[in-house]
């Protein structure tokens, strides 16, 4: 392969030198806002999926064993070198049919792959760049192979796509080690390039969603990502974009501050917000299943199904969905702790997955939703530390109660719960549940023994539409 980025005819009859703004995004009510945003606040949980070439040294470079996807950048390989690895990427092994179902069965309701990532390499044939798909031994094109098997499977096909790019020679920040780039940069230009490929992705694949990342370098700026919004919003008026096209998100808090806000959904990572981020703001936490997001072939922090299901559980009582990575290997597999783990929380969604698709927000108070300070793990990631022992979610005239550490008095207090209750009962088995209103909200009668041993979650159905809750005193 040719040590430089290589742009074809299509891309020379793009680019121009003179930086032009796209139209307006088409003009939306509220109304017609919330019918696009609809399936994504329905289905609560999604899959994320880094892959690319890094996926080939699989973390170890130079004796150092902690990298993945960043590994161009953390390691100062020098790009010509990083350029062999496409050399190596061969996943004869990846069945798209087998990824979707493995998002299925864990109860996932829309998968996220990385089209391309901060190394620039992209995961599909582009014809404006070499440096992708098509430069290595596999000749089929795995965004088209998912897109299809999540058209037939019933999950919604989504891509992301990194703004930053160590590749490029025209990237504003260039890395010392990239011994390919030429030339001036320019960011003009590569604003370009970069429509070029988003309107290859939107008009071949037709994503749910354009998942952005790696905005947080000077050369993006706010008006770029606005221009960028509308020129995607006008070829795909459906389309769903988050925060991170533009330039308010408040680091790894997710939700924007401050000037550039643009997209539709905050976008924390590896955290919950201890209190959501309250009505009208959309958002989803971003989460790996290990350490890394993409492939580590020594790195075993698995999340356990206690905790993954915990996780789901309080981010959807704060309002929010929950996209959590898998990162598959260079012969194009999930590795089986994550396949493992995800079909045990499939489990679990299949009996209660009613409190979570589709759910809204805890209503009583933030604090019954609460997480403690995080703590860190060996590996660095944020471990989550229950303050409450349940959280809870609602439907229209329903509230659903995820009671993960059993009362050992075989009683739960709903607290502040003034509407009038018509019955409870345990989803697993149906069970019905005795209940009697007291002074300080309902008290539920439980059996000795907990259903389940992660999450046993219990219906309360209700006579109001929206529970009526006085304020904890």
């Amino acid at each position: 392969m040719k040590s430089k980025l290589i742009l074809g005819l299509a891309a020379l009859m793009l680019v121009t030198k003179t930086w032009a703004a796209a139209p307006a995004a088409p003009a939306e009510t509220p109304r017609q806002h919330d019918a696009r945003m609809e399936w994504w606040r329905e289905a609560k949980f999604g899959m994320f999926i880094h892959w690319g070439v890094y996926s080939v040294p699989a973390g170890e470079w130079d004796g150092k064993t902690d990298y993945a996807e960043w590994i161009m950048e953390s390691a100062h390989i020098p790009v010509s070198r990083y350029e062999q690895f496409a050399k190596e990427f061969n996943p004869v092994k990846f069945n798209a049919a087998a990824f979707v179902k493995t998002a299925k069965d864990a109860g996932m309701k829309y998968l996220v792959i990385t089209s391309k990532h901060h190394d620039g390499f992209g995961m599909w044939p582009s014809a404006l760049t070499d440096w992708c798909i098509k430069s290595t031994p596999f000749e089929r094109d795995p965004l088209q192979e998912l897109s299809a098997e999540c058209r037939k499977q019933g999950v919604k096909f989504c891509l992301y796509y990194s703004i930053m790019d160590w590749h490029s020679s025209d990237w504003g920040t260039r890395r010392a080690w990239n011994d390919v780039a030429t030339g001036t940069p320019d960011m003009d230009r590569y604003t370009e390039y970069m429509k070029g490929q988003l309107k290859e992705l939107v008009t071949k694949y037709h994503p749910g969603i354009i998942w952005f990342d790696g905005e947080w370098e000077s050369p993006w700026t706010a008006e770029r990502g606005a221009d960028v919004y509308n020129y995607l919003r006008a070829l795909d008026p459906k389309l769903i974009i988050n925060n991170r096209i533009g330039k308010a998100r408040a680091g790894m808090n997710g939700n924007d501050a401050g000037a550039g806000r643009v997209g539709d959904y905050a976008t924390p990572e590896q955290r919950i917000p201890p209190q959501g981020f309250g009505p009208g703001v959309d958002w989803e936490t971003c989460m790996t299943l290990n350490g890394h997001w993409g492939y580590n072939k020594l790195d075993d922090h698995w999340k356990s199904p206690e905790t993954i299901i915990h996780n789901l559980c309080d981010i959807a009582s704060k309002g929010g969905n929950y996209l959590l990575n898998v990162g598959p290997t260079s012969e194009g597999l999930i590795p089986q702790p994550s396949v493992d783990r995800l079909a045990e929380v499939g489990a679990w969604m299949k009996v209660n997955g009613e409190a979570i698709y589709g759910s809204g927000a805890t209503p009583f108070g933030a604090e019954a939703g609460a997480f403690s300070a995080t703590e860190k793990e060996k590996n660095g990631q944020p471990k989550f530390i229950p303050a409450w022992d349940w959280r809870a979610t609602t439907q229209p005239g329903k509230i659903y109660v995820e009671v993960f550490q059993w009362p050992a008095l075989g009683k739960l207090e709903l607290p502040g719960l003034q509407s009038r209750v018509k019955r409870a009962y345990l989803l697993a088995g149906h069970q019905k549940l005795k209940t009697e209103t007291t002074a300080g909200g309902v008290t539920i009668a439980l059996p000795a023994e907990a259903p389940d041993k992660i999450a046993s979650v219990i219906c309360v159905e209700i006579k109001d539409k929206a529970a009526k809750v006085a304020a904890l005193k």
